[in-house]
């Protein structure tokens, strides 16, 4: 069996309200259009995960319920974590390898520079850096998401929204 993770990048953030606390700063306009678009993407292609996980931090629970509405899922259905906010790459894996085995598939919402470094640490992606709303796919050999650690993934698909227009 294969488990697949999706790492998605928050959308595009609005800086125009210095007062707001990082945890509350909303999507602009542009992560407004990103993510149904990403989502889409995914959808697509069949990837579509079987559980949503997200940062509770605004952007990024904005971001994931604007993928949950592509994918046909209640908002009710995502599952906030807030240690994922500002999480490192150990933090990260706690959170992956305390994830349900009934699921296969399985997004998580949220941040950098955490979510850059974490796939390059359960794979080896090498990648600079997940721009806003980006995607990347990484799957495991292994029935258990607690078998998850170092290099123990292989990259399928990074993806952002940019990317279209490179072709």
């Amino acid at each position: 069996m294969t488990k697949q993770l999706l790492l998605v990048r928050h959308g595009k953030s609005d800086w125009g309200n210095s007062h707001l606390a990082d945890f509350d700063r909303p999507l602009n306009p542009r992560g407004h259009r990103n993510a149904p678009e990403m989502a889409n993407r995914i959808l697509n292609k069949n990837l579509v995960p079987e559980l949503i996980v997200s940062s509770p931090a605004l952007r990024a629970l904005t971001t994931a319920k604007h993928f949950a509405q592509v994918w046909n899922k209640a908002p009710g259905q995502i599952l906030e974590k807030p240690e994922i906010y500002e999480a490192n790459t150990s933090t990260l894996l706690e959170v992956l390898n305390g994830l349900c085995n009934d699921y296969n598939r399985i997004a998580i919402f949220g941040h950098n520079p955490g979510f850059t470094d974490f796939a390059n640490y359960l794979s080896d992606a090498g990648i600079y850096n997940i721009p806003t709303c980006g995607t990347v796919l990484i799957e495991f050999t292994t029935d258990h998401w607690s078998e998850i650690s170092h290099h123990t993934g292989k990259l399928v698909e990074f993806d952002f929204p940019k990317s279209a227009d490179e072709d």
